[in-house]
């Protein structure tokens, strides 16, 4: 089965695992695991950051982000379509009592756009603007990269309003490596920044939350209060130390892969595709209506050995990692234009 439904399902190298099996580990609830606080004090320094803070999973670090960053009845400015909306089945709600205004197109949005969402705190009807969080690159948008002048314009503007900003950075090493960007630059701008270790580089898990001293003291409270506090958990973080040092330079492949992909799609009349969305190592495409629709789509092409996922009726995605070969890419290309036929 060549797999392309997420860059999520990657898994340890036997380097990797062996960093794992040897790592030095301690209690991290006493602050007491070598292994994490150094990775701790690379990744902050890797994004220009006083401190960062271990999590376990993705989701966990962009709940507690807005738990630390909000109040219940508060409202957050995001795209289109994000992750924490769309994909962490209504926890920001649940957790943290807040909600949102999606503004733009595409996974981006501008300045203006933010400035005309932005609520002021004390009106007598709306909810106050905290935060405005952009996701970096944008899943649902096809992993496209956020254009680097306007988050910078975003968050000196929210930052002049006293609005705090939030960079769900899960694929920022994608984004940075694409742009050719510092990992600092792209967090720069931001109160808050995420990046995760479970997708393109092959952790079983693993994502940090960095900024401020003061503000990731205040998140290491609220890890513990959705349980995100660990014990000996060196173990991955020495995982995710790996990945640093071997695995980052695999997302390159990645992202030539997925335009690889992109361009045979292209070739078929059936399929609608922007190419200069292909930014990194996702494609989105739709289905025109001569083509059978995405779950067809989807079930014929996993009979022939290829899997993925439907985004929607006639919406599919796609999504290149390290367990996937450039000649497998080339296969699973060939093969998706197969399944495009009418029925």
């Amino acid at each position: 089965m060549i797999d392309l439904r997420s860059d999520t399902i990657t898994k340890p190298t036997a380097g990797m695992r062996a960093a794992m099996a040897s790592a030095e580990v301690g209690d991290d609830q006493f602050g007491e695991d070598p292994s994490v606080n150094y990775l701790q004090e690379r990744v902050a320094d890797l994004l220009g950051k006083e401190a960062s803070l271990f999590f376990p999973t993705g989701v966990m670090a962009n709940q507690c982000a807005l738990r630390t960053l909000t109040r219940p009845g508060d409202e957050v400015v995001v795209s289109k379509e994000p992750h924490i909306v769309f994909h962490e089945t209504g926890a920001s709600a649940a957790n943290s009592g807040i909600q949102f205004r999606e503004v733009g197109k595409r996974g981006t949005f501008n300045c203006k756009e933010f400035l005309a969402a932005y609520n002021a705190p004390g009106h007598i009807v709306h909810p106050p603007t905290t935060v405005v969080a952009i996701e970096n690159t944008h899943n649902r948008a096809g992993g496209v990269i956020f254009p680097q002048f306007e988050l910078e314009c975003i968050c000196r503007a929210a930052r002049e309003r006293n609005v705090y900003s939030y960079c769900d950075g899960a694929r920022l090493w994608n984004a940075a490596l694409a742009s050719g960007r510092e990992y600092s630059d792209l967090a720069k701008p931001f109160d808050l920044v995420s990046v995760a270790f479970s997708k393109g580089l092959g952790c079983p898990a693993g994502s940090m939350l960095a900024g401020s001293k003061e503000i990731i003291t205040r998140a290491t409270r609220y890890r513990r209060m959705l349980g995100g506090a660990m014990r000996q958990s060196g173990i991955l973080a020495a995982a995710c130390t790996y990945a640093l040092d071997n695995h980052m330079e695999q997302l390159h492949n990645d992202h030539k892969n997925a335009k690889l992909i992109a361009n045979t799609l292209m070739e078929s009349h059936v399929v609608d595709l922007d190419l200069a969305t292909v930014q990194t190592n996702m494609i989105i495409f739709d289905l025109k209506e001569s083509a059978p629709d995405a779950p067809t789509v989807v079930a014929r092409a996993q009979k022939l050995g290829v899997s993925f996922f439907e985004f929607g009726p006639r919406t599919i995605r796609l999504v290149t990692h390290r367990d996937v070969s450039t000649a497998q890419c080339v296969e699973a290309a060939n093969l998706i234009c197969s399944v495009l036929k009418p029925l």
